[in-house]
């Protein structure tokens, strides 16, 4: 059984995002350019309680898969679309990180680089949310 706040099927998207914005993963959420309301709370409705997803051990895998919640990864795989194609508007590690993979000498194809800045988000929301921090430009620079 679950003990997260439920979103009603029947409740209009101005309502889930009231109940959402008080929340710390909506607020971390928000904090990336390219994520609205909408998206930050359908996240989270997918999610349900994103501190239980989260794991000291890190696990690599070799190759995409199609593995977990497929709304998810639609609604991840649009959002950093979203982001790539906003990136000469707004500075965004996960766009730059994408640009990065297709300068590279045998650049990665366009999907390949798409799910590593899918991966690498997933990993930067849930350190943010896990310390309660803003996403900033500045100090998600790639060394």
């Amino acid at each position: 059984m679950k003990y997260v706040i439920a979103f009603d099927v029947s409740m209009g998207k101005s309502a889930m995002v009231a109940l959402s914005q008080e929340r710390v993963e909506f607020q971390v959420l928000r904090s990336f350019p390219g994520i609205g309301d909408q998206t930050a709370v359908q996240i989270i409705a997918e999610l349900g309680d994103i501190r239980r997803h989260q794991s000291d051990k890190l696990q690599y895998q070799d190759k995409i898969n199609k593995r977990g919640n497929k709304r998810l990864r639609t609604i991840l795989y649009f959002m950093v679309m979203t982001m790539i194609s906003l990136r000469k508007k707004t500075h965004n590690t996960i766009a730059d990180h994408y640009d990065q993979l297709k300068k590279q000498p045998n650049g990665k194809p366009h999907q390949v680089a798409v799910i590593a800045c899918l991966n690498k988000f997933v990993k930067v929301a849930f350190h943010l949310i896990r310390h309660g921090l803003l996403y900033q430009y500045e100090s998600g620079k790639a060394s």
